[in-house]
């Protein structure tokens, strides 16, 4: 099991103790390195910026680069600048999500923009943004080329979910929405591990492509979670997605449905109007969504975009690496049978 301070990263095992040594080295280096680029001598923005990161979180981004690395010399100082990139980027999408989101609250925490306000909160992203840049800068031009247009694909997707479909199928937008907001910076974080570590192009382009695909096998698989669980698995109230109306593929593939069973009549009308607020339909909705033919299919997907990542792999040597790459893949698909 690979944990990082402060917070666990994925619970995916390696089974070789040296790769798990390795990775949580680097995972402590990343640690040090995120602090220090968010030193201010203005307290307030120290303080503000360090905020999601004293919380915690998985650090899956970073997880990634440092796995990814192994395809080449992970030892290599550019490996620990590349994944403070990344995670610095994710944190500044988070801080602008919130505000965006109106959300008070962010890895069990009051967030940003609910302790300090909307301005502050937007400025601190940004300020993170600038600090992401910089650490890039060190690393290179292509490394600044391909983190500007990692962040322009995050815009763009940002962008596409505010405005949502318009003509086009909502579960295509909506998968493209996942693209462009979380697997563009997840199949950056596993192209940064392989490309600073010296690893073969053709490595560093098939763990890309298997980053974009793992990304969006694991959104998916939380919005599966929020709807499954019994607890709160996902980081938030089990059925939250489904009160605030938020479009997830289970409650989209439902919406498609001609099915005429009562219970799929039942559940399309309840899903019908947007958010499911009353509690006794939003109780009846969950239970109905659990157990729907929507749900065995959103399942498939997962399992198929997991499964599209994985035959991504087969360019890497055998090995550690390419084996704990493997077992993220089966863990994603896995996490919401």
């Amino acid at each position: 099991m690979v944990s990082a301070p402060p917070g666990t990263a994925l619970p995916v095992t390696l089974a070789d103790p040296g790769l798990e040594s390795d990775v949580l080295a680097t995972l402590s280096e990343v640690e040090a390195m995120l602090y220090a680029a968010l030193a201010s001598a203005d307290p307030l923005v120290g303080e503000a910026a360090r905020h999601l990161v004293d919380a915690g979180g998985k650090r899956f981004r970073p997880l990634l680069v440092a796995l990814a690395a192994h395809l080449g010399d992970h030892r290599r100082p550019e490996v620990v600048s590349a994944a403070a990139v990344v995670e610095l980027t994710h944190l500044a999408t988070l801080y602008h999500d919130d505000v965006m989101d109106e959300a008070r609250m962010r890895r069990g925490a009051a967030s940003a923009n609910a302790r300090w306000g909307n301005s502050v909160a937007i400025l601190v992203g940004d300020f993170l943004f600038a600090r992401a840049a910089d650490v890039a800068a060190g690393l290179g031009a292509e490394a600044v080329r391909i983190q500007a247009r990692t962040f322009s694909r995050l815009v763009h997707g940002q962008i596409a979910e505010t405005v949502g479909p318009r003509d086009a199928d909502p579960v295509d937008h909506y998968l493209h929405v996942l693209a462009e907001k979380t697997g563009s910076l997840i199949a950056t974080s596993t192209r940064f591990g392989a490309m600073f570590a010296g690893a073969p192009a053709e490595q560093v382009t098939a763990v890309s492509r298997y980053g974009e695909l793992v990304g969006i096998a694991f959104q998916l698989s939380d919005d599966l979670i929020d709807i499954t669980s019994e607890s709160p698995e996902s980081g938030k109230t089990p059925g939250t997605d489904l009160r605030e109306g938020v479009p997830t593929l289970p409650v989209m593939y439902a919406l498609a449905s001609t099915d005429e069973d009562p219970d799929a009549v039942r559940l399309r009308k309840l899903l019908a109007d947007g958010p499911v607020t009353d509690d006794a339909q939003h109780a009846e909705a969950l239970a109905l969504l659990r157990e729907s033919p929507a749900m065995d299919r959103a399942r498939q997907t997962v399992r198929g975009y997991a499964e599209e990542a994985r035959a991504e792999l087969s360019v890497l040597p055998d090995g550690s690496a390419r084996r704990a790459l493997h077992a993220m893949c089966e863990f994603i698909a896995d996490r919401t049978a």
